[in-house]
């Protein structure tokens, strides 16, 4: 079987682009999880406290999705002869001790450990989009 360069690339432009979506749909939750958080640090209660967990929950199920999209990116990486080793830390957050402490502090922790994530997302994405960007490039030559 011969090897067709701009079929792998192809591929890796298409597992690229599922990457990005899976990152970019956990990067919209973290957005609604920090702003929720926020609502939360100026006294929003239990029910925006509720709210926010659940948009971190859903937020680390697509990171977990975007992990795996990026290890099927990485794999069709190799098939075009380029590394691109990326990974998304899924942070476990403090989502007990916010519901069952709700105070400023625990708040203001669990603000930065969404901004973080929200930070290592975005650098992610731009490694991903820079990475397709040159893959489509290749592919036309």
């Amino acid at each position: 079987m011969s090897y067709n360069y701009q079929k792998e690339c192809r591929e890796a432009i298409d597992a690229g682009n599922r990457a990005l979506d899976s990152l970019k749909d956990a990067k919209a939750c973290l957005d609604s999880a920090r702003n929720w958080g926020i609502f939360d640090m100026l006294g929003g209660g239990l029910l925006s406290g509720l709210i926010k967990r659940s948009k971190i929950n859903d937020a680390q199920n697509l990171m977990r999705q975007a992990r795996q999209d990026l290890q099927s990116f990485s794999r069709e990486l190799g098939d075009v002869h380029m590394s691109g080793e990326m990974d998304v830390e899924i942070n476990d957050f403090i989502g007990f001790a916010d519901l069952l402490w709700d105070n400023f502090l625990v708040d203001w922790m669990m603000q930065d450990r969404i901004n973080n994530a929200r930070s290592q997302v975005d650098e992610v994405i731009g490694r991903v989009e820079q990475i397709v960007s040159r893959l489509q490039y290749e592919s036309v030559r």
